[in-house]
This record gives structure tokens, sequence and C-alpha cells, in this order.
């Protein structure tokens, strides 16, 4: 009579210890076994988690060889497509048309928010959405229009294909396209660099990129941050993805592992991200 419940308390027993088991491996335990290289490109907000896993996969086995550059989410596409890379990351979903034309697989890791973001000498710390969105048609021309100092205003937009861009147009802009006279960057870095050297500029960034730099700028009071990203409070958000052809293997599938790993997840909040838990 009693045999049954032994049972089953035996068979709980056993499940503690085996998950206490997997819980003290070590994520880098699966590429003890592996070599080669691993070829990595696309959307920029991804690279400070790519380099930050890359670094600790090749200092764990020195056989392994991992790049990493940007370059866009299109180049993301463009080069796992064509088999140039292993890869390609993009800061937005897939189209239909790119899953249809490659065969590529997506995992979303991490919630970023983009966040609109001026020179730190600039006064304005809050914008309408109304107010965003004529900014960047063109409609609004000088500072002094919004509160600000009587000079003209320096915009700045990244490259057609950019996911920061498509993010940004699609979820502040309602889709509307930005002005073709502003100035145009190709990575999160190139326009952090002209924010910050520009007192008059107004651009957009991945809210991971802000820093003393630059200055983030709410939205009708909502402020730009991971935290009110991750909760929906604040409008502009997004899901960064890695993209593979077909499902991965080998060193790749091992790589994209390692991102939803505990040390993974750790990169990612490190990099200014919310980690995204894998389906």
């Amino acid at each position: 009579m009693t045999s049954f419940p032994v049972q089953r308390l035996v068979f709980a027993c056993a499940a503690l210890l085996f998950s206490a088991q997997s819980a003290l491996s070590d994520p880098l335990d699966p590429f003890k076994t592996l070599s080669g290289n691993l070829d990595i490109a696309g959307g920029t907000a991804h690279i400070p988690v790519m380099k930050g896993a890359a670094q600790e996969i090749m200092q764990a086995n020195p056989k392994i060889r991992i790049t990493v550059a940007g370059g866009g989410s299109g180049v993301g596409v463009q080069k796992v497509g064509e088999g140039l890379v292993q890869i390609g990351n993009t800061g937005r979903a897939l189209k239909e048309s790119e899953i249809a034309k490659y065969g590529l697989v997506s995992f979303p890791f991490a919630i970023d928010g983009v966040a609109v973001a001026v020179n730190p000498k600039n006064p304005i710390s809050n914008l309408s959405k109304a107010q965003i969105k004529d900014i960047f048609a063109g409609k609004i021309t000088n500072w002094r229009e919004l509160g600000g100092q009587d000079a003209t205003i320096s915009l700045y937009v990244r490259e057609d294909g950019s996911g920061t861009r498509e993010t940004f147009e699609g979820r502040a802009l309602d889709k509307a396209s930005s002005t073709d006279r502003a100035n145009v960057v190709n990575s999160n870095g190139a326009m952090k660099t002209a924010i910050a050297r520009d007192p008059q500029a107004i651009g957009y960034v991945g809210i991971g990129h802000l820093d003393a730099s630059i200055k983030g700028v709410s939205i009708d009071q909502k402020q730009p941050s991971q935290e009110n990203a991750a909760k929906g409070e604040y409008p502009v958000t997004r899901l960064l993805y890695m993209n593979t052809k077909g499902e991965p293997q080998g060193l790749t599938k091992a790589f994209v592992d390692y991102i939803f790993s505990d040390k993974g997840k750790a990169l990612i909040v490190k990099a200014g991200y919310i980690p995204y838990a894998k389906k």
C-alpha cells in the first residue's frame, strides 16, 4: 500500500538532484568539444552582447574563432540568407518575404527601447509625440518652437534597412517617413557621436546606448528606460533577434543557447537590455 508514495518520493528526489546538477553546469561546457569559426553580422544594437559572449567562449576554448560585425538589420538578413555568416542580427522581426526567400529562423533574445536623444546641453527634456512627428517630418525646424534656444535643429536619422529606424518610424512616427533633408548615420555608435558633437542635434538610439554623452528625451512624460520599456509604459520598443538559415546546428546552436543561458542574460543586462525568454 505504501509503494506508490515511496516511488513518487524517489522520482521527486531524482528530479530535484537532476535539476540541481543542471543548475551547477557551466553554460560554457558545450563548447569544450567544439572548434571552428562562427561569423555574426547585422544590427548594431546587438554588438555588445555578441562580442561579450564571443570573448567568453573564445577564452574558454581557443580552438573557436568568432567574429562580430555590424552593418544594420538589412545586412544581417542578406548575409545570413546568402550563407556569408551563420547568425544575422536584426532589430526587427523578419518579413514574411525574407523568411520565404532564405528559410530563416528567428530567436528573439532581448527587449530594447528606442529613445529620442539630444545633446546634453539642450534644455529640452520632454516632447509630445505630435512634436516628434513634426520634427522628423521637417515641419518644426527651430528649437525656439519647442521652448528651446533660437537655433536651427540638426536632424539625424538612421540608414534605410536599419531596424532601429524601422522601429522608430513605426512606433514614434506612426509609420511616417523622416524628411529626406535629415543627416543619415549608419549605426547607433555613429548616432551617439553625431549628437554628442552637435549641440543642436536630435536623433534616436537604442535605449541601451544612452549614457552621459547624450540625453534621452521623454515622450509625453514617459521616460526612456528599459524598465519602462519592459513594463509597456514606454511606447517605442522592439525585440532584438538572432536569425539563422534553418535550424542552427553545432557551434551556431551552442552560441544561440549560450545567449539564453544565465551568463548570456548577464551580458544582455550589462548591455542595458532586458532578457527575453526563449520560446
